[in-house]
């Protein structure tokens, strides 16, 4: 298992530098970041992806995670930061939450793809909306290389090899056995399999649920290989890009900014 998925100072880290590197800057061009945005980021974690938007003193920074310890963890890493009583750290289900009120932009970062029901996300995240509210979902296509997680393996050669999380369920689950991947991992990696999105399942999504594209991007080298790998980020080509279905195999991450088409709230 690589070490970033072990310490998690490290993996806060990357994330901050990430976001800070390469998702505001695609977000300025669309809004305002600054002492008078709200972000919501639902499946925070320890917070890293929420640390720019700390720093910049953004009047209120809310992060929730179904993740106990990780919430424990954005308490410790955040206890001195200067802004720290504009930062609030919730653990919950998004579902079970009650009066937040609304944002300015919502987040998401490499959660869609482990969330049940989809479509059902897309609905309820209305409720924290304005009307002029933006929503950033940055996620990997199912198709691509590693689109199954897999690199979280212990087993070296596992989590370094390709496409294999699409074999089938019995002979996916039998390599993982065969690799000594511990059972709960293989598990996580299954419901994975499940809950994988591809491009164009999430674009008839969007237009399901009511929500309009403001921008995107194709990343064919993931932003985050740069503080992981030292790889430079690099956009997908334009052919590649608009090919349906074949472009999900050779693109590593979409970067979405979608609004909702109205400012009417889910029941």
């Amino acid at each position: 298992m690589q070490e970033r998925h072990i310490d998690r100072e490290k993996y806060f880290s990357e994330q901050e530098y990430t976001v800070s590197r390469h998702v505001i800057p695609m977000l300025e061009r669309l809004m305002t970041i600054d002492q008078n945005t709200s972000v919501l980021e639902i499946g925070c974690g320890e917070g890293g992806n929420l640390k720019p938007f700390a720093d910049r003193g953004c009047k209120r920074v809310v992060g929730i995670d179904l993740a106990e310890n990780k919430i424990a963890n954005a308490g410790r890493f955040y206890e001195n930061h200067p802004h720290r009583d504009k930062l609030t750290f919730i653990h919950a289900n998004i579902y079970d939450t009650a009066g937040l009120g609304t944002f300015d932009l919502i987040f998401t970062r490499d959660v869609l793809e482990h969330i049940h029901d989809q479509e059902r996300f897309l609905h309820f995240v209305k409720r924290f909306m304005k009307a002029d509210t933006r929503f950033f979902l940055g996620f990997p296509p199912w198709y691509n290389p590693y689109g199954g997680h897999q690199q979280v393996c212990q087993n070296r050669l596992l989590s370094k090899l390709p496409w294999y999380h699409l074999l089938p369920v019995p002979l996916y689950r039998f390599i993982l056995k065969l690799g000594g991947e511990p059972a709960a991992r293989i598990e996580g990696l299954l419901e994975v399999k499940e809950t994988g999105i591809s491009i164009e399942r999430f674009e008839r999504l969007l237009k399901k649920t009511g929500y309009r594209k403001e921008k995107r991007i194709f990343y064919m080298v993931n932003p985050n290989y740069e503080v992981k790998f030292g790889l430079k980020p690099r956009v997908q080509s334009k052919l590649i890009a608009s090919i349906p279905f074949l472009r999900n195999f050779f693109i590593t991450t979409n970067y979405y900014v979608i609004k909702s088409n109205s400012s009417l709230k889910p029941v």
